[in-house]
């Protein structure tokens, strides 16, 4: 029986809010993909990916969204964002291999001071309706602070969903690294922004996420992991951002951590998802 994979990459408040909108956007329009057999969930996308694996409706979840009275209070980090980038490109362009980049970016991780650790941890618990894991195979991705090891966690890895979250969007410099079973872990999408190639083995791969930036800070790319997809066989779609979604995030600034994205990013994405629906079935002869 074939197997399907949705991958659900990183990007803050704009993704989560932009990937919820596709998702119900494309069940308007006759696509469910939440019933995917393995749903990979990297930093706002593991948020998301708990979300639509926890059962709730995803009428429900778009409203949490859109909704002032249903949205979560959350605030966007205090951050000099021109200090944070700067940061972050030294360690990128430094030498080595991507283990090398990957225990640099570990070493910030180390230095984000750890005094918003429970906050956050309580705003994303506040954010998800279930904190158990759902039967639905649901991987969230992380990476060690310490050997730069990418991990993959899921129902059987004896750790809390809402710490797995939490690990998988610790950005270096903005948010704490997140202890499971004894290591710190980072933000997942510094190895890769989705994380695509652990959905190696499904027949069929729907991928949305942001584009990555340029120069990427992540250390694989999103071309890479879709070419070995499809040599293994896959069929893949890969959605990103239209020309209206990434309008909805340049509304409020562009900072893509910044709540007040939510209800523009999601209504975007939506309208998005329907029409992409449309020429999902189209190109695959339905």
């Amino acid at each position: 029986m074939a197997q399907r994979a949705l991958v659900l990459g990183a990007g803050g408040h704009a993704a989560v809010a932009w990937e919820l909108g596709v998702i119900a956007g494309m069940a308007d329009a006759g696509i469910e993909v939440r019933d995917a057999d393995v749903i990979i969930g990297t930093s706002a996308g593991a948020r998301v990916g708990a979300l639509v694996a926890g059962g709730l409706a995803l009428e429900d979840l778009f409203q949490r969204q859109v909704d002032p009275q249903w949205q979560t209070k959350e605030s966007a980090p205090p951050v000099d964002f021109t200090k944070w980038r700067a940061d972050f490109m030294r360690v990128r362009e430094g030498p080595g291999d991507a283990i090398a980049v990957l225990k640099r970016f570990g070493a910030l991780a180390l230095q984000t001071p750890l005094d918003l650790l429970e906050a956050r941890r309580k705003m994303i618990a506040a954010a998800l309706p279930s904190h158990t894991w759902s039967e639905r195979r649901l991987l969230i991705v992380a990476v060690d602070v310490e050997s730069g090891e990418r991990r993959a966690f899921e129902r059987t890895s004896g750790v809390d969903l809402v710490d797995a979250v939490a690990a998988s969007g610790a950005v270096p410099g903005i948010w704490p690294a997140v202890t499971l079973r004894g290591r710190r872990y980072m933000d997942g999408g510094l190895y890769s922004i989705e994380n695509a190639d652990l959905a190696a083995g499904c027949d069929h791969v729907l991928i949305l996420t942001l584009p990555a930036r340029v120069p990427p800070l992540c250390v694989e790319s999103l071309n890479a992991a879709v070419d070995k997809l499809r040599r293994g066989g896959a069929h893949v779609d890969v959605i990103h951002p239209d020309e209206t979604s990434q309008a909805a995030f340049a509304s409020v600034g562009g900072n893509l951590l910044d709540p007040s994205v939510r209800e523009p990013a999601a209504r975007a994405g939506r309208e998005q998802g329907r029409r992409a629906a449309a020429e999902v079935l189209s190109r695959h002869g339905h």
